[in-house]
């Protein structure tokens, strides 16, 4: 499956650029939308006593028209109702006109529930909200327990953001063609979708190149390629030397997870570094972990030079203050080739709340390691609150406007995560579990990122291979999970990575 996610105005392009090349033009497109749409409902609704056909007055109700048309053709009762008329010359026209079923006002449709609706009224272009007439016949297909399967989005459905705009309608399945849209993994948009089918009209996949998109979905054919893997004649720190800042005696738990996570992950060796009044407990609770006290900066840099590590995740149960803000600040200016990048994440990045641009400062320098910030929403709303409030439009936008503010790559979590990098590149995780959200389970993450960059993988390809993995890692182990499980499962996982890396070297 293609990874490449389109925005409404890209699959528009990629509409266009297929057409002017293709026998019978738009109208042939949508006939072959209709077509795909149809082969759907047969298959998966084959006990449907009905159908109800809902079109909007654009494309998107043109394809129901092909639809209520080749449905009508393969024996199924079908009802139509329409919310205006298509414009006179239009692609929708032609396939209205052919549609021997006339269709009854939108206003009069009252929906059973042994019918299957069709929701072709609006499209992933949608750019207002749903109101009035067509709010309402959605509103009566959601109290009537209809299943639902919509064309191209539900409507109501932003195709840029996921959000809804106005009213929309959870579907049981979706038909969208070509390729997926960031609404069909952003939530609500990734819930309201049900199981979304990505349908062949006709596209060629040619016309990616020209588009360019720089977003996709996330997932290992993106970066299993650079994914490390440990060479036969590697010692411990030619695999890479992660180090996790541990907060004070009663907040070690959660940079132990890390630590755990980043050696789980393979780097080949981990240091906790922990103040002074929490070695003994840090001690007492390590035995893989390595442990060094650090006191103050000048001590932090005292390490540096003689250890080199490769890689820093700050924040899991650090505390806020000016610590976490020194220790950063230093490591970022120290121009340390050895160091390959720093996972700032949780009380690291609230420190930076009153003066974001302190740290985005930091990251621009010349020669700093690369930065990953991992924020949740409310940590982001700290360090980006214009972006949070709205301003971008799109959980998709924010992340990429505040990887570029950031000189970072910036993970803004999630049940549907998104990897930004500042040069505009985004991924949108979809594997993302329920089980996912229990405390601890972002230090994991953090130290699945430090472990991964400590083995020289780039920022980006790091921060999304473990996005994905402790998705993965979460699913698999499911009910009952708790952030401590998570670390035992990367390895199996790891291992399935390596052996598909393997089979497309051969």
């Amino acid at each position: 499956m293609s990874s490449e996610l389109l925005t409404p105005h890209e699959m528009a392009k990629a509409d266009a650029l297929t057409i002017a090349g293709m026998p019978g033009g738009g109208y042939a497109l949508m006939r072959n939308a209709g077509a795909a749409v149809t082969a759907v409902a047969l298959e998966r609704f084959p006990r449907m006593h009905g159908t109800d056909i809902l079109c909007g007055p654009g494309n998107n109700g043109g394809d129901g028209y092909v639809v209520a048309r080749l449905l009508s053709e393969a024996g199924v009762p079908v009802h139509l109702w329409a919310l205006g008329v298509p414009r006179a010359g239009t692609d929708a026209a032609l396939a209205a006109d052919a549609c021997p079923i006339r269709p009854r006002p939108l206003g009069e449709f009252q929906p059973a529930r042994s019918s299957l609706v069709v929701d072709a009224l609006f499209g992933a272009g949608l750019s207002k909200p749903v109101t009035g007439e067509a709010a309402d016949a959605l509103r009566r297909v959601r109290e009537s327990g209809a299943p639902v399967l919509a064309i191209d989005l539900p409507s109501g459905v932003s195709g840029e953001s996921g959000k809804i705009l106005g009213f929309a309608l959870a579907a049981n399945a979706t038909v969208t063609f070509f390729r997926r849209k960031p609404g069909h993994l952003l939530e609500p948009g990734r819930s309201l979708c049900g199981e979304t089918i990505v349908a062949d009209i006709g596209i060629d996949a040619s016309v990616i190149a020209e588009i360019g998109p720089a977003a996709h979905e996330n997932g290992p054919e993106l970066w299993l390629a650079a994914l490390p893997f440990p060479a036969v004649d590697a010692h411990k720190y030619a695999r890479g030397h992660a180090c996790v800042f541990s907060g004070g005696p009663s907040a070690t738990g959660a940079a132990r997870l890390a630590a755990l996570a980043a050696a789980r992950a393979g780097a080949g060796a981990v240091t906790v570094l922990s103040p002074p009044a929490a070695m003994q407990v840090n001690a007492a609770h390590l035995t893989a972990i390595m442990l060094r006290r650090i006191a103050s900066e000048g001590e932090l840099i005292d390490f540096a030079r003689e250890r080199k590590p490769s890689s820093y995740a700050i924040g899991p149960g650090f505390g806020v203050g000016e610590n976490a803000r020194s220790f950063i600040l230093s490591l970022l200016g120290r121009k340390d080739a050895d160091c390959n990048g720093m996972v700032v994440d949780a009380d690291a990045i609230t420190s930076f709340r009153d003066d974001p641009a302190l740290l985005f400062a930091a990251a621009a320098s010349s020669g700093a390691p690369s930065l990953v910030l991992t924020p949740h929403a409310g940590e982001f709303r700290r360090l980006f609150p214009d972006l949070a409030e709205g301003e971008a439009g799109s959980k998709l936008e924010a992340a990429r406007r505040a990887a570029r503010r950031a000189n970072a790559v910036v993970v803004y979590k999630g049940p549907d995560s998104v990897i930004a990098a500042p040069d505009g590149r985004a991924r949108i995780n979809s594997n993302g579990a329920p089980f996912l959200a229990t405390a601890g389970s972002g230090d994991v993450l953090a130290g699945i990122i430090a472990g991964l960059m400590a083995q020289g993988m780039s920022a980006f390809d790091a921060a999304s291979a473990a996005v994905w993995i402790h998705a993965e890692a979460g699913s698999r182990f499911g009910a009952g999970l708790i952030a401590g499980d998570l670390p035992r499962l990367l390895p199996a996982i790891l291992s399935e990575l390596f052996r598909q890396a393997a089979k497309k070297r051969v």
